[in-house]
């Protein structure tokens, strides 16, 4: 099979005349037109600081395509900073962002007929979007996670961006003053890279390399580390190398490299967010990933490293430790060993001669931070809802209280932070969904304020989601949402709601015949948003316990 299946055909004959004529106005002579064509997807801005350093990455990956003997084409897609998104309306475009990047890049390969891809992403939803549009397509395909950012340093402690979502209480509550709030602020991001804890850029880096998709321990490389760019020209290279192997996406992205990613992402104790991503890239394969499969693996993987922001350490120590390849080496045969990667190779392979380096830090099976994998999928009369269990204390494992219900995130975040929320409460924000929000906002600002106002006994359930950096008993994707007739729609204050995590149970406890009574009374609101992308993400997205992503109505 020819090293061009894609662009040959568009290249060759008199036929192509225009094409060509069109390409030599990039520069390209008659030697590239015998060469593969390879796509750089970058989503490089000046916005976004898990981004900012990418171009100088792609620069790397264009040397080594270059270097062996394919022909680059760099273009651009976009990308959302969630931090800076959160806690106001513009966290409504984060998450329909996934699937605008995933349908860019998609039209952009299949426009130009190229014959490779590699893709270069660090943050919540780019890297998801890109690993979409990669299995849509099915070319060889590499991607490039551009790193974590280093910690910040405040009064001898290491910090990061939760710090200071955190400080807003801290100063509300007076345990922290003005000045020093500003000198967190001036300490908490110290450079670029994604925010240094296990929230979802980094959750999704490593998945990336769990997947076989990215080179091995390229996802804890940070992103000032001179070993990124040479992971970058690597990359370059080694895309020539899956071209003319012929390996192309679906076979790595099995049904095995999936779970091989959920086991990883328990075993670190990731972000909730990666229950929306894995089952949207999965669908793209055409394998239909349930939320019954998170939790079974759950139940059957220990977490064994506690990081930031439910435990001490950061992405830097988790790289000192070993990486992917030492947490791969000690999950042992949890893991599917046989699942090809981007290296050729199959992870087995990958992680022949992986060491863990710090023990303290990645711990083994016998001596977990806790014995069940980072997520539970609770269910009952409420709904479906997930949780990141590994972040919540034990005491609140299992919690009864009466609701205090919100239609909007900065309504509860208002009475969260005015000391209107008893201690034992379960705050309710609902109309925040995939169709209802629109968007499905993070709530990482109210569930911050839950934890620095000090109201440890205080449980959170939405039908939107959480950052990475939440902590505490937050549940969310709460599935069917408000905005499509839920129970959560008919929930009142003082209702009582019982959680129960170790038993994975979510109930409202009023009677079925008033529930059925308030589901009759029940009428769907005004659509919040009527025109633009958010409004088309409205009107097609699919419910949060199978991904939230754009449906192909056809």
């Amino acid at each position: 099979m020819s090293n061009r299946e894609k662009s040959e055909p568009r290249l060759e004959g008199i036929e192509s005349i225009h094409h060509r004529a069109l390409y030599r106005a990039t520069g390209l002579t008659d030697e590239d037109f015998k060469k593969p064509f390879i796509a750089v997807a970058n989503s490089w801005n000046e916005i976004v600081p898990g981004h900012i350093h990418l171009n100088k990455l792609a620069a790397k990956v264009k040397d080594g395509i270059r270097d062996a003997g394919g022909v680059p084409f760099e273009f651009n897609t976009i990308a959302i900073c969630d931090g800076i998104a959160m806690g106001h309306i513009g966290m409504s475009s984060s998450l329909p962002s996934r699937d605008l990047i995933a349908d860019s890049v998609e039209l952009m390969v299949s426009a130009h007929g190229f014959d490779g891809l590699v893709c270069l992403a660090s943050c919540d939803k780019i890297v998801p979007g890109m690993l979409m549009a990669i299995a849509r397509l099915n070319v060889p395909s590499i991607v490039v996670t551009g790193g974590p950012m280093l910690p910040g340093r405040f009064k001898g402690k290491p910090v990061a961006i939760t710090d200071a979502f955190l400080a807003t209480g801290w100063v509300k509550s007076g345990k922290m003053t003005l000045e020093e709030a500003d000198a967190l602020e001036k300490a908490a991001c110290p450079g670029p890279g994604s925010c240094a804890g296990m929230y979802t850029a980094n959750t999704m880096s490593l998945i990336t390399e769990a997947l076989g998709l990215s080179l091995p321990g390229s996802a804890t490389e940070h992103a000032i580390d001179v070993r990124k760019e040479r992971t970058a020209l690597q990359s370059g290279r080694q895309i020539m190398k899956l071209i003319a192997d012929n390996i192309t996406a679906h076979e790595i992205m099995t049904k095995d490299a999936f779970e091989n990613a959920i086991r990883l992402a328990l075993a670190v104790g990731g972000s909730s967010n990666i229950i929306l991503h894995l089952p949207a890239i999965a669908k793209e394969v055409g394998y239909e990933l349930k939320l019954e499969v998170f939790d079974e693996l759950s139940k059957d993987t220990p977490h064994i490293i506690d990081t930031v922001p439910g435990g001490p350490y950061t992405l830097k120590d988790v790289d000192e430790a070993g990486g992917v390849p030492a947490i791969l080496k000690v999950l042992g045969n949890k893991i599917h060993l046989n699942s090809l990667t981007v290296t050729g190779k199959t992870i087995g392979e990958n992680i022949e001669d992986a060491k863990v380096l710090r023990s303290d830090v990645i711990r083994p099976l016998e001596d977990p931070v806790h014995k069940e994998g980072g997520y539970a999928i609770l269910k009952g009369n409420l709904g479906v809802a997930v949780v990141k269990q590994s972040a919540v204390k034990s005491d609140m494992m299992a919690h009864k209280g009466p609701a205090k219900v919100f239609n909007l995130e900065e309504d509860a975040l208002a009475a969260i932070l005015d000391g209107r929320i008893p201690n034992g409460s379960v705050v309710v924000i609902r109309y925040e969904g995939p169709k209802g929000g629109p968007g499905m906002r993070e709530m990482l600002a109210p569930t911050s304020a839950i934890v620095s106002m000090g109201l440890d006994k205080v449980a959170l359930i939405t039908d939107g989601r959480f950052s990475g950096g939440t902590k505490g008993p937050a549940l969310g994707h709460l599935s069917p949402e408000a905005t499509e007739g839920g129970t959560i729609a008919v929930v009142e204050d003082d209702d009582l709601i019982a959680i129960d995590i170790p038993n994975r149970k979510l109930e409202l406890l009023i009677s079925d015949n008033d529930l059925q009574e308030r589901l009759g009374r029940w009428k769907p609101p005004k659509k919040k948003i009527r025109k633009g992308y958010l409004a088309r993400y409205a009107l097609l997205a699919n419910s949060a316990d199978k991904g939230a992503y754009l449906q192909d109505k056809i």
